[in-house]
């Protein structure tokens, strides 16, 4: 570890690391920013997939660049809609053409019970999503020359576009302002003090700014788009929460060391040994971890894979380097009122060497009762439900979805966004019939044609995302797929098809949570095997890591469990996001398992001289406390996704912070204690603890100079 502890061979050596942070942060700041590369689809699923196959068939028709922003009219009063209303609509029919490609728009559509008119406008999808946002704002400033009595929202596929994006204007922001004040107040609850809270937390704080920077150009390196504010947000919270726990585990060991030595720089020096270990450990467990959604059908896993390893690997660098020296540079006065002083009082981890005792009286009926509790929780996530409809996902109802609910009301539930079934031009007919013999098919009619394709649109009775439409995409697939002679003509990297394709939005929902599900039966057996790989190396053994890794997979099931109750009964979301339960399980597993490294770390270490039983009570006793601030910080930060506007990121947030907490306060403080009291040595089987002599914690030194 002599490469970490250069840092702290005196305050020269402090002050050119500092420099030469700020040189590689001013490095990073200066890298070019790539072209962000174009998604591989809507949704980020590759060409393997039928909505994707879709897509690229889309291209050859002549309105491939254009997409249906659906104008939906009705009264105040919920009544029929007059004459005077209908023909004020269709007298916007100029304006509205000026904004629709091609010129033209369909005449009014009005349902039939007289109550909603409806106007297909479609729009440039050309650029990113901000222009597909200003022109939907154009369309809605278009829209308010109607007189008044009426109700108008715009929805359908564009407008869901521009209303993300406006969901998640200053969002970046207020994820920054929110954390930071959430990691500075516990910051100072922690230390109690006026000035040494303000060290990691602007590290910290710099770290986090230094990884969204590099992420503009690590990201795109790997052609990879980067996909805006979720990737962004999630890592920045990562970040934070992580840079954050190492800074305590560093300072609490520091602080610790200057009991011990009269000299800043030996023990930060020796802090630096101690704490190195783990804290490397911790960090590449998460990247590891992390790293495993690169193995995923979805874009955007990829994109936080890279995201968050990045992110990790720089808090690890400004743990072990950036901190050490900046906190020899200020001396012991940063911790004032408490400053440690050499044989100083002890006030850290009395009641947590209290607990420790209790523990150690009963092993065996403390450690069923904890993994009762954790079955109790996971108990609350049998009735689980899974995927939520495109209207379901926003947790503030932005236009768009309250404009698919009033036409649903009207119209089929999936008129906002038709199915596109894409088949060779001379078999339209034979799959239009087809289709429309499919039940929860409200209508299919023939649409664009194009170069050796032709599309089929098909309006589905249940609205999009639901079981119901994921059950009729199914049997729509089927059907049309058998009909003769229907196949379009073939795409590169993909086998000639056996008949019609189908695709749309709402088939790419469907093939979404089908990805979803692929990608938790490969990642999840992977990483739990990398975690427990990791554990085996660092503790030299396999009963630890075994019940180590045994233990965060109870967490997460307790954690879900518990989440679900809360999403259920108190928050009232409709369901799970199928993307959640991937992300929920790597994160909490990556970093569950911290918490249990920095214990059972310190635990073989004190062992060494004290044995396996008084090495877990001094253990807990030491990093009780740095280890429960870390965990309440690291949740606390994570229950900061919950400001950002999409309910996929809220359930995330609340699920993983349920998690930390749990791994924290049971698994970590009641649990793995238990479990090590009750097989003493056998813990570390097959490894063994090699004794040491027992070495006074505070031995008597001749009067030495203190450098402060």
């Amino acid at each position: 570890m002599s490469l970490f502890t250069r840092v702290a061979r005196s305050r020269l050596a402090a002050w050119l690391t500092v420099v030469a942070a700020i040189v590689f942060g001013a490095v990073v700041f200066g890298l070019p920013k790539p072209d962000n590369p174009a998604p591989v689809s809507a949704t980020g699923l590759s060409v393997e997939w039928q909505s994707t196959q879709v897509e690229r068939l889309q291209e050859r028709l002549p309105s491939s660049n254009a997409q249906p922003a659906i104008v939906v009219v009705s009264r105040d009063d919920a009544g029929p809609l007059t004459e005077a209303d209908r023909s004020a609509l269709a007298a916007t029919s100029g304006d509205l053409a000026r904004l629709a490609v091609g010129g033209q728009v369909s005449p009014p559509q009005v349902s039939p019970d007289g109550t909603v008119a409806l106007v297909a406008v479609p729009l440039s999808t050309a650029g990113g999503q901000e222009e597909v946002a200003e022109r939907v704002d154009q369309l809605r400033t278009a829209l308010t020359a109607l007189p008044d009595g009426l109700t108008v929202e715009v929805t359908g596929g564009p407008a869901f576009t521009a209303d993300l994006t406006e969901v998640f204007a200053g969002a970046d922001t207020t994820l920054l302002i929110v954390t930071a004040g959430v990691v500075a107040l516990l910051l100072l609850i922690t230390y109690r003090s006026p000035f040494l809270w303000i060290v990691p937390l602007v590290i910290v704080a710099a770290t986090e700014q230094l990884t969204l920077r590099a992420l503009d150009t690590i990201v795109p390196a790997f052609g990879i788009n980067l996909a805006g504010g979720a990737v962004t947000g999630i890592a920045s919270v990562l970040v934070f929460g992580a840079a954050t726990d190492y800074a305590l585990l560093l300072i609490a060991r520091y602080r610790e060391e200057l009991r011990r030595e009269p000299d800043r720089f030996v023990a930060m020096r020796a802090a630096l040994r101690r704490t190195a270990e783990p804290i490397l450990a911790s960090g590449f467990t998460v990247v590891l971890g992390v790293l495993t959604l690169l193995l995923s059908e979805q874009e955007l896993n990829r994109a936080l894979a890279v995201a968050c390893a990045t992110g990790v690997v720089l808090a690890m660098l400004s743990a072990l380097f950036v901190l050490p020296a900046a906190l020899v540079i200020f001396g012991r006065g940063l911790f004032w009122p408490f400053v440690p002083r050499v044989g100083g009082t002890v006030r850290e981890g009395r009641l947590w060497g209290r607990l420790g005792t209790v523990v150690v009286r009963r092993p065996a009926p403390v450690a069923l009762l904890a993994t009762l509790l954790l079955a109790g929780l996971a108990v609350g996530g049998l009735g689980i439900r899974t995927g939520l409809s495109e209207t379901e996902q926003f947790r503030v109802e932005p236009e768009a979805v309250a404009g698919a609910q009033t036409l649903a009301k009207a119209f089929p539930a999936g008129t906002t966004q038709p199915v596109a079934v894409l088949t060779a031009p001379s078999a339209v007919q034979a799959v239009t019939d087809a289709a429309t013999a499919v039940p929860g098919v409200a209508s299919a009619r023939p649409g664009e044609t194009g170069s050796g394709v032709a599309q089929v649109d098909v309006v589905l009775e249940a609205e999009p995302g639901t079981p119901a439409s994921d059950r009729t995409i199914e049997a729509l697939r089927d059907a049309v797929a058998a009909v003769p002679d229907s196949a379009p003509p073939a795409l590169d990297g993909v086998e000639e098809f056996d008949g019609a394709v189908v695709g749309g939005t709402v088939a790419a929902t469907y093939d979404s949570d089908e990805a979803n599900g692929k990608d938790l039966r490969l990642i999840l057996p992977i990483i739990l095997l990398l975690v427990g790989a990791v554990l085996v190396l660092l503790l030299r053994g396999l009963v630890a890591p075994v019940l180590l890794v045994l233990t965060v997979i109870a967490s997460f099931f307790a954690s879900l469990g518990a989440a679900w109750l809360l999403f259920d009964h108190v928050l009232g979301f409709p369901a799970l996001d199928s993307g959640v339960l991937l992300l929920a399980f790597v994160f909490l597993v990556a970093l569950g398992v911290d918490y249990n490294i920095f214990l059972v770390t310190r635990a073989r270490e004190d062992a060494r001289t004290a044995g396996t039983r008084d090495g877990m009570l001094s253990a807990l006793r030491v990093t009780g406390g740095v280890i429960t601030s870390a965990g309440v910080l690291l949740a606390a930060v994570f229950a900061v996704l919950g400001v950002l506007p999409l309910i996929t990121l809220t359930q995330i947030g609340i699920i993983v912070c349920i998690g930390v907490l749990l791994d924290t306060l049971l698994v970590r403080t009641v649990l793995v204690p238990a479990l090590a009291f009750l097989l003493g040595d056998r813990f570390w089987w097959p490894g063994r603890i090699a004794r040491e002599p027992a070495v006074d914690a505070a031995p008597e030194r001749e009067p030495v100079a203190a450098r402060d």
